[in-house]
């Protein structure tokens, strides 16, 4: 059997703390309770977190992108998780558009 990737695990993890009823609620449990409007607002916190540290110079600066982008990835798997939708679903996505022109792809969409 293969070893489940980190992304896998968190993913569990998350529905875990999404299905908590009893005990002290966790940060993701309380975060799920402001629904996607509060999970997404933090989305965009680190959004722009990540942002400001991509200028950040050298190896400190390349360390604290790291970890901020790390935020966003966890905080959009919350998101993730809240809608019931699996990490496996986003590698999908990614798969089904790799070695597409990013402007073909943007092109084959239907518009908003």
């Amino acid at each position: 059997m293969a070893e489940a990737s980190i992304m896998d695990a968190l993913m569990k993890v998350i529905a875990e703390r999404k299905a908590q009823t009893e005990g002290k609620p966790s940060y993701v449990a309380n975060l799920m309770k402001g629904g996607a409007a509060a999970i997404s607002a933090k989305i965009i916190e680190e959004a722009a977190e990540v942002v400001e540290a991509s200028d950040a110079p050298g190896d400190a600066g390349r360390e604290h992108l790291v970890k901020e982008v790390a935020d966003l990835v966890f905080h959009t798997a919350v998101l993730l998780g809240f809608r019931d939708l699996a990490w496996g679903d986003v590698e999908a996505e990614l798969a089904r558009r790799f070695g597409t022109s990013g402007l073909t792809e943007k092109a084959s969409r239907s518009p908003k």
